[in-house]
């Protein structure tokens, strides 16, 4: 049933492409310079023209040329060498926050921005997987996920085998499927037996991904949500976090709980001498409905707990995103709007506000001033 969906929703050629293009004025936009800039650099050749119609209507960039121009035009957003990667875990107890949504929507919003990105699928449900086109049931192996590598007897001992490329040029992804959750099984029963086999394990993940990071400016884990084993090894690996929530009674109450468990199993870890030591940890508020009053009340109430730690601009609930995700995509790869320009328009400029928040934070550790527009970050604290 999952790859009869897969197919229907990448008719005509049955396989994921990236068809979304940028105007030269957006484009700019995304650079931060003048649109007369692009046209000079085409005129004495150091750029590629936009490509044409038959009737010689441009047709725009595509994410390839894009990331061309901020090249040629010294826009790249990329880390210094001696900048650290940010490597975020998105990560909360209580499903149905929109965990794999903000996972993929955040990739794709830092690749548009010019960051090389590597996304991480810990989840043996494998929402992320099928968000990027791969069907886990068919296309994906346990051989391609992490259980070779954090399985009691692993077969591989560096993670670089299981990165897969994607139709983004610059976003990378190690997916996942259903026999993942062998993990949990294996290193639960050697847990329980005593010994030292969940501390290697979860060291093991940290340095192989530290090394794989290298690579990358931005490495984003969506680890199950629950408080497993992989959910630990995770929380370890990372250097920021991301807590995404809705706003209703019990994802608040759910939340808070998260919180409170995850402080015990910090210091829990930190008596095993795993030390964990996050750059930033935000909430965001996710799915929320301006026009629903009891999202406004349970809002205010997150605003009064959280203070600076919950992220100003909520990600809203759109029809759009509902659209794009029942074609196995996000909203930043629709060529066209599926539902209305005005609710597509909406609901991109909601996702940029919210995702730009988050990048203001990755690029603060590098000591860099913001790659976007300022007046969309003022209030991240």
């Amino acid at each position: 049933m999952v790859e009869r969906l897969r197919r229907t929703a990448f008719l005509p050629g049955a396989r994921k492409g990236l068809q979304v293009r940028f105007g030269i004025a957006e484009a700019a936009e995304l650079l931060g310079c003048s649109t007369n800039r692009i046209r000079m650099a085409e005129q004495d050749g150091r750029l590629p023209p936009a490509p044409e119609s038959e009737t010689g209507r441009r047709l725009g960039y595509d994410i390839s040329a894009l990331l061309n121009m901020r090249e040629v035009l010294g826009a790249s957003p990329r880390r210094r060498e001696q900048d650290p990667p940010a490597i975020i875990a998105v990560q909360n107890f209580k499903g149905g926050v929109g965990k794999s949504t903000l996972t993929t929507h955040l990739a794709h919003y830092l690749g548009i921005a010019g960051y090389r990105v590597l996304v991480v699928d810990c989840d043996s449900q494998a929402t992320t997987t099928t968000l990027f086109g791969f069907n886990p049931h068919f296309a994906i192996r346990q051989e391609e996920t992490l259980y070779p590598y954090l399985a009691l007897e692993p077969t591989e001992d560096d993670l670089a085998y299981a990165v897969k490329g994607t139709v983004w040029p610059n976003v990378d992804l190690i997916p996942s499927n259903l026999q993942l959750f062998d993990v949990e099984y294996e290193l639960a029963a050697a847990g329980s037996r005593g010994g030292s086999v969940l501390p290697a394990r979860f060291r093991k993940l940290r340095e192989g991904l530290a090394k794989l990071a290298r690579n990358y400016d931005v490495v984003i884990l969506d680890p199950p949500p629950a408080l497993g084993t992989i959910s630990l090894a995770v929380m370890q690996a990372a250097n920021a976090l991301l807590v995404p929530l809705a706003a209703t009674t019990p994802d608040f109450c759910s939340t808070v709980q998260f919180l409170s468990m995850m402080d015990q199993v910090l210091e829990q870890l930190s008596g095993a001498g795993i030390e964990v030591d996050y750059d930033f940890v935000r909430l965001m508020c996710s799915k929320f409905d301006a026009n629903d009053p009891s999202h406004s009340m349970v809002q205010k109430v997150m605003e009064q707990a959280f203070g600076p730690a919950l992220l100003p601009v909520s990600l809203l609930e759109s029809a759009e995103i509902s659209h794009a995700a029942l074609r196995m995509m996000t909203v930043y790869e629709l060529e066209r709007p599926v539902g209305t320009p005005k609710t597509h328009k909406r609901c991109r400029q909601n996702l940029d506000e919210a995702f730009a928040q988050v990048e203001q934070l990755i690029r603060r550790r590098w000591g860099r001033v913001s790659a976007g527009n300022p007046t969309l970050l003022m209030g991240v604290v």
